[in-house]
């Protein structure tokens, strides 16, 4: 083999290589996508859903777990939608933080530490909770509050400590803040997306026609 074949090897070795790393980290397992780049919505393989993966509809929800709102939402107008849209395997229902506060990010480390099938009883916990740990409350030892629910979900105070240090996490939770912002102009919470577009009314009623007419199409 002549010296100009070899290159001609080596190039093609490192083509293969770097479309075997593309398709490892992009590949089609690791984000559901649909819509344009400015619209639609992209499910990526961190994001924590409910509901059929092929459901027709897809409900994200940007939410604080200090916020109050939030709360009431979670309390009063989730339960219905899971029960007729999401449980029935109509809508894919994806949940991102987005802090509005230091406190919204350690709450949702904790969160991500737990195994992921007990991942929205704790958000579920967080916002049922409030009073206990949250600063709109009037709570002012927030630690001492997220280690009392840690503890609730079965961790030590050690372990939600460990949860609540882990850097790399801050780093994803905004990139998740940054991309509601950049997508879907997401400034408050909660902000709902319903197949690529923002929702501005989060009453049952109005969620059940929107969704009932977006299933029709």
């Amino acid at each position: 083999m002549n010296k100009n074949q070899l290159l001609v090897v080596l190039a093609a070795l490192v083509v293969a290589v770097a479309g075997l790393t593309a398709y490892l980290m992009f590949g089609s397992d690791s984000a559901q996508t649909a819509g344009g780049a400015t619209g639609g919505w992209t499910i990526e393989a961190s994001d924590r859903t409910l509901g059929k993966k092929d459901a027709k509809a897809v409900l994200i929800e940007y939410a604080a777990p200090s916020c109050p709102h939030c709360a009431a939402f979670n309390e009063g107008v989730f339960p219905i939608l899971k029960t007729n849209y999401i449980d029935t395997g109509k809508v894919l229902y994806v949940f991102r933080v987005f802090p509005l506060r230091p406190d919204d990010g350690a709450a949702e480390k904790i969160a991500r530490c737990l195994p992921e099938d007990k991942y929205f009883a704790f958000i579920d916990l967080l916002f049922r909770n409030q009073p206990l740990w949250d600063p709109e409350f009037g709570v002012t030892d927030v630690h001492g509050g997220l280690v009392r629910l840690g503890r609730m979900a079965g961790m030590s105070a050690e372990q939600v400590d460990k949860c609540i240090d882990n850097s790399a996490e801050d780093a994803r939770i905004n990139a998740v803040a940054a991309e509601g912002e950049r997508r879907y102009s997401v400034n408050a919470t909660p902000t709902l997306i319903l197949n690529g577009t923002v929702v501005n009314n989060t009453s049952a009623a109005e969620l059940s026609k929107l969704i009932d007419a977006e299933l029709a199409k």
